[in-house]
């Protein structure tokens, strides 16, 4: 679908920021919160930089910091300790001229429950001077063929693009997105992707969280790791994946390997069952799924293929995965 400038092009009421400018930098983060008489830790040390342009996607198992982050990022919650600089301002004194150029889209929304979507998005208009064209924009992200149903009716995809257009209200220059693929369906995720592409692209600096890491390899042009409050990982997508190793190969067989194959495999190469499928001696009506590891050549590829045919196995799917996201997450994820 080509860009809307009612949405991009003429979103930002003073014109983005030049691409690759700091929109967004914490230093040194700490928060601290009382609970049972004690005193909890939850962010140790966060550092953090988003850039106009760019999507940063913030990642990390339940309890890691994620929301935390975000809330002090935006200034809704007051760091013990550290700086933050949002638009160059301290989000936490901050007044309604830094509010007004951010926009913040929740998770849970925070949206009343008996409002219509049509109602709330035009009271949310009003509160800006400058506005984004709301019809457009609902029209692009599907919102007109429910707007007037009560947001209590609601699917939580629905919910979340209503979220997402309210956030964009007052054509921010920075815009904080919870979790903004949660609930949504194929179709609706590709259009909330797209958007965000397009939003991207007009200068707009996107900080993201999502438990879903696909998602952030797709999106995400940086990426910080979180875990028990501190940055473990940071970098683009390319940098956290890139490895001197072979990526490595998977097939699929519509019968387990057997045994005397698997000792007989082409020198340098190891062939092994993933985890959950059958191996040696078993099999399924399914089918079953192996990992090749070595294969760094054209020739290893030839005599794996010749493999095959001594043995009479022909894999059913095929296919080279490099390592991804969720390899370098499981690694810092106990």
């Amino acid at each position: 679908m080509p860009a809307d400038p009612a949405v991009t092009g003429h979103l930002h009421a003073q014109g983005p920021a030049p691409t690759g400018d700091v929109q967004l930098q914490l230093t040194d983060v700490h928060h601290s919160v009382r609970s049972r008489g004690s005193t909890v830790e939850i962010l140790r040390g966060v550092e953090l930089t988003a850039r106009a342009g760019q999507v940063t996607a913030l990642l990390g198992p339940n309890g890691a910091g994620k929301t935390t982050t975000l809330m002090v990022a935006q200034g809704l919650e007051r760091p013990t300790s550290g700086t933050v600089r949002l638009l160059d301002q301290d989000p936490w004194r901050a007044g309604a001229d830094l509010r007004s150029r951010v926009g913040v889209m929740l998770q849970d929304g925070g949206m009343p429950l008996a409002a219509t979507p049509e109602r709330l998005l035009r009271h949310v208009c009003t509160l800006y001077r400058d506005p984004v064209d709301m019809p457009r924009l609902m029209e692009r992200l599907g919102i007109d063929e429910f707007a007037r149903r009560d947001i209590r009716r609601l699917s939580g995809g629905q919910r979340q693009r209503v979220s997402l257009a309210a956030a964009l209200a007052g054509r921010p220059q920075v815009i904080f997105l919870d979790e903004p693929s949660a609930g949504l369906d194929p179709v609706s995720r590709q259009l909330v992707f797209e958007l965000i592409r397009e939003l991207r692209a007009s200068g707009m600096a996107i900080i993201l969280t999502t438990h879903l890491l696909d998602d952030a390899q797709r999106l995400a042009d940086h990426v910080v790791l979180l875990r028990q409050g501190r940055v473990v990982r940071r970098g683009t997508v390319s940098e956290l994946t890139s490895t001197s190793e072979a990526p490595a190969l998977h097939f699929r067989v519509d019968r387990a390997v057997p045994s005397v194959a698997l000792d007989e495999v082409p020198a340098g190469l190891t062939v092994q069952a993933e985890p959950g499928h059958s191996s040696a001696g078993g099999g399924t009506p399914t089918g079953s799924s192996y990992v090749v590891h070595g294969a760094q050549r054209p020739s290893d590829l030839e005599a794996l293929a010749a493999w095959w045919t001594r043995h009479d196995l022909m894999p059913t799917d095929l296919h080279l995965a490099r390592r991804s996201l969720e390899d370098v997450f499981l690694e810092v994820t106990p």
